[in-house]
């Protein structure tokens, strides 16, 4: 077995552990310092905004242009009067993305870049985008995100309790949040598939979460019966016995966003990959954060708070100083492990070697013995 695999069975059965929801305002903390960078940089800088959202024209040269990239979009700067995007495609051709112009000043510009790149004008294709398209898909993706949100909180709240549905809502706010800010800070366009890497990372956000929710629920039935654990004992056993599944689903997710991002996008100069990449890539990694540091530590904290958790938690530390008080250890103290599930650590030393089963008086008795007499 391999040692990720070893340490999975070990966190998975309890002999070993981290303390998550223990160092969980350390968590908090980092968490609210992440976000308040993501705020302002969204403050600040602002999302820049594709010409789907803004309008504009997308000029494309014939295949295997001579002109470079940093020519041609100094000669569409020029021409044009405003910023642009040129990205060079695969066979050759340029792409030049103006935003902000009518269709009146395209035919100029067209006619610019034609005598400045030494290309035919009647080669260049011009497509124009209004920004009545680009507000449509920001207020459907808008109503989308509306709605899943609404669904999620009823459905968590369903499946398991308020608590978890409010802590994986703020799970969720809180990753997007960070993409966003993390989209303003590095400057990148925002463009439909930008809408839809957010959407997506919806449900790859809330995976883990739902994971760690269902064994914290599995595992606190009947917690009341038992002065073993509290309930944010068991919730931090509830991450330590899924964070190996959780960090293979996240690694095995991110390799091939980081491929279209790191590759696609920067090796190879994709750059319309970027737009869905960036925003999968740093989802991802947000969701499978803050399920593990934000989501089930939040519960553990909503949960301690009321009378029932409360009375377990003083009932759990008087056990502990009275064992600790007459020198024997909780595993022999505690009675009522079995009825939470809980199995002794120390079985396996119980049993050594094989059972001798004891000699039965009746054993032959009414069976040939294959003598003759």
């Amino acid at each position: 077995m391999s040692k990720l695999g070893s340490l999975g069975a070990r966190l998975h059965h309890g002999e070993v552990g981290y303390g998550f929801v223990k160092n969980r305002k350390i968590w908090y903390g980092i968490s609210i310092l992440i976000t308040i960078t993501a705020i302002v940089g969204l403050a600040v800088r602002g999302l820049h905004m594709g010409i789907e959202f803004q309008g504009g024209a997308v000029f494309t040269t014939p295949k295997n242009t001579n002109a470079s990239v940093s020519r041609a979009e100094e000669d569409a700067e020029r021409a044009s009067g405003h910023d642009a995007i040129v990205q060079k495609l695969g066979d050759g051709s340029l792409r030049i993305q103006i935003s902000g112009i009518d269709t009146d000043k395209s035919d100029q510009i067209k006619e610019k870049l034609s005598r400045d790149l030494k290309i035919d004008a009647e080669q260049i294709n011009a497509e124009l985008v209004g920004p009545s398209w680009g507000d449509q898909i920001a207020n459907k993706a808008w109503q989308g995100l509306g709605i899943f949100l609404v669904l999620v909180v009823i459905y968590l709240a369903i499946a398991f309790e308020w608590r978890m549905a409010l802590a994986a809502f703020v799970a969720l706010i809180h990753d997007i949040t960070i993409t966003v800010g993390i989209y303003a800070l590095v400057g990148f366009e925002v463009t439909p598939g930008t809408v839809i890497g957010l959407l997506t990372i919806l449900g790859y956000s809330l995976y883990d979460t739902v994971v760690v929710f269902d064994s914290l629920k599995e595992q606190t039935r009947d917690i009341t019966k038992q002065t073993r654990w509290t309930y944010a004992e068991i919730a931090n056993r509830s991450i330590n016995s899924t964070l190996v599944r959780s960090i293979n689903t996240t690694v095995v997710a991110l390799l091939p966003v980081a491929g279209l991002l790191f590759i696609g996008g920067g090796v190879l100069g994709a750059g319309m990959l970027n737009d869905i990449s960036l925003s999968l890539f740093v989802g991802l990694a947000a969701g499978a954060y803050s399920s593990i540091f934000i989501a089930t530590p939040l519960v553990a904290d909503l949960k301690e708070r009321e009378p029932q958790m409360k009375a377990l938690k003083k009932r759990v530390l008087a056990k502990r100083a009275q064992a600790a008080a007459k020198g024997d250890s909780l595993e022999s103290a505690d009675e009522t492990g079995e009825a939470h599930g809980e199995e002794p650590e120390d079985t396996a030393t119980v049993v050594v070697g094989p059972r001798n089963q004891p000699a039965s008086r009746t054993r032959g008795r009414g069976r040939p013995s294959g003598k003759r007499r």
